[in-house]
């Protein structure tokens, strides 16, 4: 239970990695909020992780990149469990596109998701742990496309590149608080979405060294370990989850 008496905020969990992460954080003893825009996913979601007999995940539906409702989320955290421990911003959206004809419509949209989001996320969380003795663990969700250029992900890979250079600049603003920030950038990761897709598993397997896609709980491993007391004293941080594909970068052929 090494997560005994912490209270998270995770983004983005109705479903996939954001789900794992908040099932392997309740199951190590933490209370967790899990958000999500659909709030009949969220609410499934944290019954699923409450049906072994557990009380402590919480549904709390909304849209994390609008500022308000993310006050509001921090706020009442605070005012119902007296403190915040840990927030990952693992929402996040992907929309695909030509460079040559990517609508401005689509880039405001996921800069507003992907970097809106996380950032003001951060900002509210971060001013409330300021005034906690203990300080407390940041941590984004990037991507290998912040590392690997990827056709008709342009956008997308630059909102990914950017959170992990937001880590950094945060060190110097929130270090001595006791306050570590990292990011957990996941290569191509089995998911209810991704599965979706046709051949998305016989391609992976075939181009990642290791011989196969993540599953969530590779990614969720990863994560839990940044935001435990094990990893206070890393911050600033990429840990890539990939099976080594961007030692290689073996790009994927008839999907995207």
């Amino acid at each position: 239970m090494k997560f005994k008496d912490k209270i998270a905020i995770v983004t983005g969990a109705g479903q996939g990695i954001g789900f794992e992460i908040c099932r392997q954080l309740a199951a190590n003893g933490a209370t967790v909020l899990l958000n999500d825009i659909d709030a009949e996913l969220a609410n499934a979601a944290a019954e699923k992780i409450n049906a072994p007999g557990g009380q402590n995940c919480i549904a709390f539906p909304g849209d994390s990149s609008d500022v308000g409702f993310i006050n509001r989320m921090v706020d009442k955290t605070v005012s119902d469990y007296g403190h915040l421990d840990i927030v990952i911003a693992n929402a996040g959206i992907t929309l695909y596109g030509d460079f040559a004809t990517y609508s401005p419509h689509a880039f405001f949209e996921v800069l507003r998701v992907n970097l809106g989001g996380s950032f003001f996320l951060a900002q509210a969380a971060s001013n409330k742990m300021k005034l906690q003795q203990g300080g407390g663990s940041i941590l984004f969700t990037s991507s290998v496309v912040g590392h690997q250029a990827l056709k008709d992900l342009a956008c997308y890979a630059m909102t990914k590149a950017a959170l992990e250079m937001l880590a950094k600049n945060l060190v110097i603003e929130l270090s001595q608080y006791k306050i570590n920030v990292n990011t957990v950038a996941p290569g191509a990761t089995l998911t209810e979405r991704t599965m979706l897709e046709a051949d998305y598993e016989r391609v992976w397997c075939e181009i990642t060294p290791m011989g196969r896609p993540a599953y969530v709980s590779d990614i969720a491993n990863t994560v839990l370990f940044l935001v435990s007391e094990e990893a206070k004293h890393i911050t600033g941080q990429s840990i890539i989850v990939d099976g080594g594909w961007t030692a290689v970068s073996t790009l994927p052929k008839g999907i995207k």
